[in-house]
C-alpha cells in the first residue's frame, strides 16, 4: 500500500503543478494581450498628441510677440516703411516657422523613442502637412495679435481657439464619426483634424502621399486664406 500511496500524491503534485502551469499561461497570456492593447491606444493617441501640442505653441507664439509689438508701437513704425502689407505679414511669419517644425520634430521623435510609434508611410506627406499646418496656425496667431493688439487678451483668445477645437474637434480625443452631424460639419474647419489624419495615415497606416491629398490640400487653403485675412486686417486697421 505504501508504494501505491506514493504513487497517488506524485500523481496529485503533477496534477497541482500542471494546473498552476496553465494558470500562469493564462496570467501571462491576458497580461499580453493587455499591453497590445494599451500600446495601440497609446500608438493612436500620440499623432493627436503632438497636434494639439503643436497648435498651441505655434498659435501662442505669434499672438504673444506679434501684440507685444503692437503694445510698443513698433509695428506702427514698421508700416511707416515702404515695405508692403503682404511682405510684413510673411517676415512675421517666417521666423516662427522655424521653431513651429521643430516643435513638430521633438514632439514626433519624442513619441518614436518613448512610445514606438513606427514610420510606415510617406515622410514628403508628414513634412508638407507639418508644414502646411504650423504655417496656419502662426497665421492663426498672427490674426489675433492684429484683432486684439493686446498681450493678455490675446493670450486668453489663442488658448481658446487652439487648445478646445485641437483638443474636442480634431478626433484626438473622440472618434469624429461619433459626434452629431453638425459638430462633424465644423471638424472640417479645424486644422488639428486634418493633420491627425495625416500623421495617423503616414505613421501607422502607411499611406502615401497620393492617399493624404485631400487633409494636406485642407491644410494648404487654411493657412492660404489666414494669410489672406491677415493681410486685409493689417490695411483695414491702417486706412
Amino acid at each position: 500500500q505504501h508504494p501505491e500511496h506514493e504513487e497517488k500524491r506524485a500523481q496529485r503534485h503533477r496534477e497541482e503543478a500542471s494546473a498552476e502551469g496553465h494558470t500562469e499561461h493564462d496570467r501571462s497570456r491576458r497580461e499580453h494581450q493587455r499591453h497590445r492593447r494599451e500600446s495601440k491606444s497609446a500608438l493612436f493617441l500620440v499623432p493627436g498628441l503632438a497636434a494639439y501640442v503643436v497648435a498651441i505653441i505655434c498659435v501662442l507664439l505669434t499672438a504673444l510677440t506679434v501684440a507685444r509689438e503692437w503694445e510698443l508701437g513698433s509695428m506702427e513704425q514698421l508700416f511707416a516703411t515702404p515695405v508692403g502689407r503682404f511682405e510684413i505679414v510673411v517676415g512675421k511669419l517666417l521666423p516662427y516657422l522655424g521653431l513651429g517644425l521643430a516643435a513638430v520634430t521633438l514632439v514626433l521623435s519624442a513619441g518614436a523613442v518613448v512610445f514606438g510609434v513606427p514610420f510606415r508611410g510617406s515622410l514628403l506627406a508628414v513634412a508638407l502637412g507639418s508644414l502646411l499646418f504650423v504655417l496656419g496656425m502662426l497665421a492663426q496667431g498672427l490674426l489675433i495679435s492684429i484683432v486684439t493688439k493686446n498681450q493678455m487678451v490675446a493670450t486668453q483668445a489663442a488658448a481658446l481657439s487652439s487648445m478646445l477645437p485641437s483638443m474636442l474637434l480634431s478626433g484626438f480625443l473622440f472618434p469624429i464619426e461619433n459626434m452629431p452631424g453638425v459638430l462633424q460639419l465644423i471638424t472640417l474647419g479645424v486644422p488639428a483634424r486634418h493633420y491627425i489624419e495625416i500623421l495617423r495615415g503616414a505613421l501607422l497606416r502607411g499611406n502615401s502621399l497620393w492617399d493624404l491629398l485631400e487633409p494636406i490640400a485642407a491644410l494648404g487653403a487654411f493657412s492660404v486664406a489666414l494669410i489672406l485675412i491677415s493681410t486685409v486686417r493689417f490695411q483695414r486697421r491702417l486706412a
